[in-house]
């Protein structure tokens, strides 16, 4: 799972920047200058994209990149998407998740709420558990 995604970035009329993504339409970032609006997009995609799994919706597939402009999801949030995908793909109940852990549920619910922080190691080890695991990328800003 590579969560980067092509952006637009357009001049507002009423000033500023605005930032969109053709396969996530409603997050849309903006800012005064052209860094601003950049620098605010991937915290409004991953916004959106925790909407997405809160809503039941699957994860949109990132097309290919339109010019140079392709934003990642912030590392918080890309570890809690990839949390959740892997479980509602697992087909596991909570109850199954929390023994495999050796957690309670009440930690479980906690952990696949995507609007609910988790600590970095929790995430990792619920992965482990669902048979995936964690690789760090960086590529240039």
């Amino acid at each position: 799972m590579r969560l980067i995604y092509p952006a637009r970035l357009e001049a507002d009329p009423d000033g500023g920047f605005v930032v969109t993504f053709p396969d996530v339409p409603e997050a849309i970032s903006g800012g005064a200058t052209r860094e601003s609006a950049i620098g605010a997009a991937s915290e409004v995609l991953g916004i959106a994209l925790r909407w997405a799994l809160r809503d039941g919706r699957d994860l949109p597939a990132a097309s290919e990149t339109i010019g140079d402009l392709a934003i990642p999801v912030g590392a918080s949030d890309a570890m809690k998407l990839a949390v959740c995908e892997a479980f509602q793909q697992s087909g596991i109940s909570q109850a199954e998740l929390a023994r495999r852990l050796g957690k309670d549920e009440k930690l479980v619910r906690r952990i696949l709420d995507p609007d609910h922080a988790t600590k970095l190691a929790m995430l990792e080890a619920t992965l482990a558990v669902l048979g995936r695991r964690v690789v760090i990328e960086t590529i240039a800003a």
